[in-house]
């Protein structure tokens, strides 16, 4: 908003333009106020009231950008970090394992560091959010405890998830998930001094310009490690294990305090941040000047569909590209929003609004492609925990997508930042809450017993476990195929039959004509089918 009718209009009233810029810093326009009275200023130098407000802005100023980095408490817990990622980087000690509760066997499945770097991470940075910006205690400790308690849950109930498939699933889609609880709860750290919608969007902007940061501080490293590790090459020296993990997972976990402490003041809310010099100008100058490449792109793309549309309903890689899409959009579109008005002229404003509706409009028509895509294939086929945390996913991008078009067309033009500031607050509660119910409900959702596959051939028994539904059975001498549901075999009448079921052929699974018989007959496929025959 302009402020130079109210500075022109208590250009002599002391108070009431000290109360019109506490307004203005509560609303996070003190920017826009500072230029209305730098404006008065120079449009009436007399005046003693706005030569002080002048000096009193310019130094305050000056002060901001003097901000010294905490780095007597982001180096040392950097470097902690660092150990703490670099020991767990050692897979050999320190990896997720899930067992076979029928014979015992033990299959890797990832790296420990991998599900448990975020959370480390997280609890790390809101000490050093804490500590340097001498907040209390109290919710520091309980976003830690929060956070253990999420990655021992996982840990715990990921053996009960039936079949190894499902459990590997889950493991893997928990390190996107506690990643971004353990955003959440830095988050809740931040937003310890203040916690409104503005607030809560600053601190978005200001995550994905540590995000950046981080970036830019990895692949400098990466740069730095490569030329060394090159150096020792050369001599015919190859640096051990515990070197490269140093520098790779050790380099990383000091990278990601090093980048919060640069780009993010802790002792200030994020309303207050710097969002206008600096690198946080680059960032979202960057981010602004994508956004008409990624209009150009989706449009272009979109003319394409109808010559291919059913490449996502046969292709499962191409559904991961459209929800990659969606994640990639809604941080374009947070980078690319100002946290200020004052940021960007009127005309700029205008064709950035425009902008931002243009991308949220084709990303939605994307987005709600991909979800029929999505529901498609898992009405075809089987709903797995992938399938369904990201029909999860799409359903909360979507939402927010079609939230902020229609905030924006109830807006205007007028109050467009305001709404778009509203929907993100929002949309960071939806991925929040998604984030948390997909963590606890899949364990339940998918929980396996050892009594289901109670009286079952050992054989049988490893492919339930294995393998998950629909489990097709057949031995080698019979040209019968069965399906196996609880505990029951059920003869498929002919190919007909098992076509339209929707049954592939690599699912038949081959166990012995002795281990197949010792099953009991179910009802034919499709009922009425009389006795079935015997393998």
């Amino acid at each position: 908003m302009s402020y130079l009718l109210t500075i022109q209009r208590l250009a002599e009233n002391p108070e009431e333009l000290e109360l019109a810029y506490q307004q203005a810093v509560k609303t996070g326009d003190q920017a826009a106020f500072a230029e209305a009275v730098e404006a008065m200023y120079a449009e009436s130098g007399a005046n003693r009231l706005l030569a002080a407000w002048h000096y009193r802005l310019l130094h305050a100023a000056a002060a901001v950008k003097k901000r010294a980095v905490a780095w007597g408490w982001a180096l040392p817990l950097g470097v902690l970090n660092g150990l703490l990622l670099w020991l767990l980087s050692d897979f050999q000690r320190f990896k997720i394992q899930v067992t076979n509760p029928l014979y015992g066997t033990v299959h890797d499945v990832m790296p420990a560091v991998a599900l448990l770097a975020a959370p480390i991470s997280a609890a790390l940075i809101a000490f050093f959010l804490t500590l340097a910006g001498k907040q209390r205690w109290g919710r520091v400790l309980a976003v830690g405890l929060g956070l253990a308690a999420g990655t021992a849950y996982v840990l715990l109930l990921a053996p009960h998830i039936w079949p190894r498939v499902f459990q590997e699933q889950y493991l893997g889609l928990m390190a996107l998930h506690l990643g971004l609880l353990a955003w959440a709860a830095v988050g809740l750290v931040a937003l310890a001094r203040r916690d409104d919608q503005e607030n809560r969007f600053a601190f978005l902007v200001k995550s994905l310009e540590a995000a950046v940061v981080a970036g830019l501080l990895a692949i400098a490293g990466g740069i730095f490690t490569g030329i060394t590790f090159g150096l020792f090459n050369a001599l015919g020296i190859q640096p051990p294990d515990v070197v490269m993990r140093l520098f790779g997972a050790g380099g990383g976990g000091l990278i990601a305090l090093i980048a919060v402490a640069l780009v993010y003041d802790p002792t200030a809310a994020p309303l207050q941040q710097s969002f206008d010099e600096g690198l946080s100008k680059l960032v979202a100058l960057l981010l602004r000047l994508l956004l008409p490449l990624a209009v150009a792109v989706l449009l272009v793309y979109l003319a394409f569909i109808p010559f291919n549309w059913r490449q996502p309903f046969e292709n499962r890689d191409v559904l991961v590209v459209f929800n990659t899409l969606l994640f990639a959009v809604a941080a374009l579109l947070v980078g690319a929003t100002p946290v200020h008005e004052a940021e960007l002229g009127e005309k700029a404003q205008t064709w950035l609004r425009r902008g931002v509706i243009a991308l949220a409009g084709l990303t939605l028509l994307v987005g709600l492609y991909a979800l029929v895509a999505l529901l498609y294939r898992t009405a075809n086929d089987r709903l797995t925990p992938n399938r369904l945390l990201f029909i999860g996913w799409s359903l909360v991008n979507i939402a927010i997508l079609a939230a902020l078009l229609i905030q924006q067309a109830r807006a205007g033009r007028s109050r467009w930042l305001p709404a778009m500031h509203r929907t993100f607050a929002i949309g960071a509660v939806l991925y929040l809450i998604w984030s948390l119910a997909g963590l606890l409900a899949v364990p339940w959702l998918f929980r396996g017993s050892l009594a289901e596959v109670a009286g079952l051939p050992p054989s049988v028994q490893q492919l339930v476990y294995e393998r998950a539904d629909p489990i097709l059975l057949k031995c080698p001498s019979s040209p019968h195929i069965y399906l196996l549901q609880k505990g029951q075999k059920r003869w498929i009448q002919d190919i007909p039959a098992f076509q339209a079921e929707g049954y592939r052929w690599g699912d038949v699974q081959y166990i012995t004509c002795a281990d197949l018989g010792l099953l009991p007959d179910g009802e034919t496929i499709p009922p009425g089918g009389g006795p079935p025959p015997q393998p």
